[in-house]
């Protein structure tokens, strides 16, 4: 298993409100996970960042090697819910923090399985010999549009409310994560990403870069190219490699 990471401010943000974490839980098996906060002041570094913590925690003490997908997706939903939880009642607290929250992907790969669980925009592709697939569905209002009709894919990638998700972690009481299941062969990549990385670079580029250059390379480049094409949001990428 080979796991590789990168965030970066972008050109346009003074700071970084991106987090994330990638581990070995095991010899045959890591851990990954981005967030990408919003708020005001520093509240979304806040979000993501505690997220990250709460969520990486909660898996560091609770996974098992023995558990299936089936556990393994109980176990990332709940350590999700926890997240929220704990979000919502700091933004409760604490005037300054109202309105925040943050997006998560978060993954576990283990051997030739990968489970999934998101909510917002962040994204998780698999590249998969000439191919690149994306796993997750944005919760977006965009995306929603793009489903009942009302906008084209292309039409979405310029729209003036692109960035308005419609799930966060930390912004209202309850949150749902989707979960999805995937077989991975050796030399398989699972990359996570924020929507820094999505909204600069487009797909084919992402797969050219995967396959054409060290793998221990890409969370770089893939940043560096998000930058060259406008940098317009924090990037942060993370590949997990069977």
């Amino acid at each position: 298993m080979q796991i590789y990471s990168k965030t970066d401010v972008g050109k346009m943000r003074n700071t970084n409100q991106d987090a994330y974490v990638s581990f070995e839980l095991d010899v045959s098996t890591a851990f990954a996970i981005v967030c990408d906060g919003m708020g005001g002041a520093n509240a979304g570094n806040i979000a993501s960042e505690n997220a990250v913590k709460i969520i990486s925690r909660y898996v560091k003490r609770s996974y098992r090697n023995n558990m299936d997908v089936i556990g393994i997706s109980s176990l990332l939903k709940s350590a999700i819910i926890s997240a929220n939880i704990e979000l919502y009642d700091m933004a409760l607290k604490n005037p300054d923090m109202n309105g925040m929250g943050t997006t998560v992907v978060v993954a576990i790969v283990r051997e030739n399985s990968a489970v999934i669980c998101h909510a917002g925009d962040s994204r998780a592709y698999l590249i998969s010999g000439d191919s690149i697939a994306q796993l997750t569905t944005d919760h977006s209002m965009v995306q929603s549009l793009v489903e009942s009709g009302k906008l084209t894919p292309e039409q979405a990638k310029v729209h003036p409310r692109k960035n308005v998700i419609t799930r966060a972690l930390g912004a209202e009481e309850n949150v749902m994560a989707d979960c999805c299941v995937i077989n991975m062969v050796k030399g398989d990549t699972l990359l996570l990403c924020s929507d820094g990385l999505t909204n600069y670079v487009d797909i084919k580029d992402i797969l050219k870069i995967v396959k054409n250059n060290n793998i221990s390379d890409v969370a770089q480049i893939l940043t560096s190219t998000a930058n060259s094409n406008g940098g317009g949001d924090n990037i942060t990428v993370v590949t997990v490699t069977a």
